[in-house]
Order: structure tokens, then C-alpha cells, then sequence
């Protein structure tokens, strides 16, 4: 059965979905330089990441560059529902590195409203079995390094890039 959203905001589906293109882009970029995900896994992530968005549950994505559990490099994409006339960057940046012993870690946030009922109607849809993570996605030995934002109409993902 199709599900209906309402919004008041001044963007649609479509618009999370050409934001979407870009982080997904940025997936399997990221995905094929660190050789430590697939491409059809890096394809479910940004499955479920556009799923969820589109949804209104998701609010942040964090990526991990892992080698040997010390961060490497990170991306952190939080949504922002009012870019308004942003210019939207290209997806890609600086070529992630090839380590020893990769592993990239991505954890999801999400809004107040992915309530109990919400992931029971969700967790059907999603490819990937999300759990609860207490990772310290502080990033405390990273710096800063880079920004830019996927953006259509008033819908965006600001990407900061830490290494």
C-alpha cells in the first residue's frame, strides 16, 4: 500500500532524492578508494539512508574511516530542511585513502518522530539490520577539514569531511 506525506516546508520527494544521488555518489566514491565496503553494500547503506530520509526520519550520517579501530577519515552529512537558494556542490572531494585492515563505520541518527511504530513499519523496507550503536562519533582526533552541501530547493545535507 503507498504511503502519503504532507509537508509545509518548500521542497518534495524528489528534491530529498536529487540530494540523495549526490550521497550516494559520495558512498560508492568512498566505497571503491577504501576497497573496505562493497558497492552493493555501499548501495543498501544509501538505500536506506534515502529511504529513511524521505520518511522524515533521518537527521544525521556519519562515515568512518577505520584502520585497525583509529579514525582515519570522516564525513558527517546532517539534514537541513531550510538550505534555501544554496548552490549545490558536487559529490567526491579529496580521494579517500586505501589503509590496512579497512572498516567503515556508519551510523545513522535519527528524528524525534522514528517512534516504535515508525521503525516496525520501517524495518521491512531497509536492506541493512540497523542497531543501536554508542559509538563516540566525536571525531576528537580528526580535523576539520573540508564543507559543502548536497541541496534542492530547501532540502540539504551539509557534509563536513574530518581527517
Amino acid at each position: 500500500m503507498p504511503e502519503t506525506f504532507t509537508s509545509t516546508s518548500t521542497y518534495t520527494t524528489v528534491d530529498i532524492e536529487n540530494v540523495f544521488r549526490r550521497f550516494s555518489a559520495d558512498i560508492f566514491m568512498i566505497a571503491d578508494s577504501t576497497e573496505a565496503i562493497t558497492r552493493a553494500k555501499a548501495e543498501e547503506y544509501a538505500h536506506d539512508a534515502q529511504y529513511l530520509a524521505t520518511r522524515r526520519y533521518l537527521k544525521k550520517i556519519d562515515l568512518t574511516l577505520l584502520s585497525y579501530g583509529v579514525e582515519v577519515r570522516a564525513a558527517v552529512y546532517r539534514v537541513n530542511e531550510s538550505t534555501g537558494e544554496v548552490t549545490s556542490a558536487r559529490p567526491g572531494g579529496v580521494r579517500w585513502p586505501k589503509v590496512s585492515s579497512p572498516f567503515l563505520r556508519i551510523v545513522i541518527s535519527y528524528t524525534e518522530a522514528y517512534t516504535a511504530e515508525a521503525r516496525a513499519k520501517t524495518q521491512p523496507k531497509l536492506k541493512i539490520g540497523w542497531t543501536p550503536s554508542s559509538d563516540d562519533l566525536s571525531h576528537s582526533t580528526l580535523t576539520k577539514d573540508a564543507s559543502r552541501i548536497f541541496a534542492s530547493n530547501s532540502y540539504g545535507l551539509e557534509r563536513d569531511d574530518l581527517r
